[in-house]
């Protein structure tokens, strides 16, 4: 096991270093935030030894008492150590923790010869009202756990991927867990725990009044068994009050909305492709890291390798800068509508193996209700490739491991 750099992550850092942007680096606690502002300040200071760096990170013991200053104090903590006549780069971790800190955020972006970078644990950050206030200023890069190929280089386990890809789906890719790894999965397991709770304490009960623990962990529960299938506020109410948990509609939305914010799940709304519109009912919720779905539900509720694998290529999805719908095609679904930077869809859909004549024919089905030419993809574990009629069918080890495709 090593140490690795996200090349692409900090790629995108070192492009826009010196731009007139707040570098917002935002995603979920421990997914490696930190870390990745430190190697780019080693970047930093390889280039340039005497290079001006003010680093600041809330969450650490030594600047526990600018927690307690309001946030012109510390507008003015930073500027006292600002070097004159020279770039400084000024990084602010967990910035969420400063009240008021989009005041503070506005103050240092119009302070001359600063480049500021800051990290966030919730949405919160790029909110309206900071959007607002911040209107073209801010360029979010978000931080995802270890990609499938990251966590190969970080375990060194690139000799066989197919068994490796076992173990990542069961534990994840939070750096610090990958860590544990060779120590037994209960310590990764007891680990991701610790992860759930930080969040839940530090990013949602902080910020959100949860009155009844029990419900929303319920709630939690039920969203993390329901990876990739369609699901609304109003059906989770149904099933937990006929299960006696009784909870409304409105408070299970509520609840949602804190876990999207914190990074934990995302969702992804449908799309008619017939109609070309957005729908706004049966979105689906695709969970940040399938080690918390072992650790949360404990390993004999994680039999659905298809909706896992799904969550995987999700994730990937993210990571590959694109736009991401569920597609709706008469009363069949294609399991994601993509689109690149330059506008180019394509359409994808996802499934364990397709090895049965039946299974096949359901994947392929939505493919030949689409209108246009695109590109169509299948993605399954199969060690089968070819084409279907236009669809190519693509290995997922094969697809994680090559962006280009």
């Amino acid at each position: 096991m090593q140490k690795i750099l996200r090349k692409i992550l900090l790629n995108k850092l070192l492009v826009l270093k010196d731009k007139n942007f707040i570098k917002v680096v935002t995603g979920v606690r421990r997914a490696g935030k930190s870390t990745l502002l430190l190697h780019f300040q080693e970047l930093l200071k390889k280039k340039n030894p005497s290079v001006s760096l003010i680093s600041i990170n809330m969450d650490l013991p030594e600047f526990r008492f600018l927690g307690e200053k309001n946030w012109k104090e510390i507008y003015d903590y930073i500027q006292s150590l600002l070097l004159e006549n020279e770039t400084n780069y000024v990084f602010i971790d967990e910035v969420q923790n400063i009240s008021e800190f989009e005041k503070l955020l506005e103050g240092l972006f119009v302070t001359p010869n600063i480049d500021l970078y800051v990290t966030g644990s919730n949405a919160y950050l790029l909110s309206s009202e900071l959007a607002t206030i911040l209107t073209g200023r801010a360029y979010e890069i978000n931080v995802l756990p270890f990609s499938f190929s990251e966590y190969l280089e970080f375990t060194g386990k690139t000799a066989y991927p197919d068994r490796a890809f076992a173990n990542y789906i069961r534990t994840g890719g939070f750096p610090e867990a990958v860590g544990f790894v060779e120590s037994g999965e209960s310590y990764v397991y007891e680990y991701l725990k610790t992860v759930f709770h930080n969040i839940y304490e530090n990013d949602i009960q902080k910020r959100h009044t949860i009155y009844y623990e029990t419900s929303y962990n319920e709630v939690v529960r039920f969203l993390i068994d329901s990876i990739g299938s369609n699901v609304s506020a109003r059906n989770i109410a149904r099933v937990l009050t006929a299960n006696g948990k009784k909870i409304d509609n409105k408070t299970v939305s509520r609840y949602i909305d804190t876990l999207v914010e914190s990074y934990l799940f995302y969702k992804v709304n449908r799309y008619d492709l017939k109609g070309k519109q957005h729908l706004a009912t049966q979105e689906k919720y695709y969970l940040v890291d399938l080690g918390l779905r072992y650790a949360l539900l404990g390993k004999e509720l994680t039999t659905d390798a298809g909706h896992l694998l799904e969550n995987v290529i999700y994730l990937e999805l993210i990571r590959r800068n694109y736009q991401i719908w569920v597609g709706k095609t008469g009363n069949l679904e294609v399991d994601f509508v993509v689109r690149n930077k330059d506008g180019y869809t394509k359409y994808i859909q996802v499934a364990y193996t397709v090895k049965d004549k039946k299974t096949l024919e359901r994947e392929l089905a939505p493919f030949n209700k689409i209108p246009d030419f695109n590109e169509r993809l299948l993605i399954t574990m199969d060690y089968e490739t070819g084409n279907h009629n236009g669809v190519k069918q693509i290995n997922a080890i094969d697809w994680l491991l090559d962006n280009k495709i």
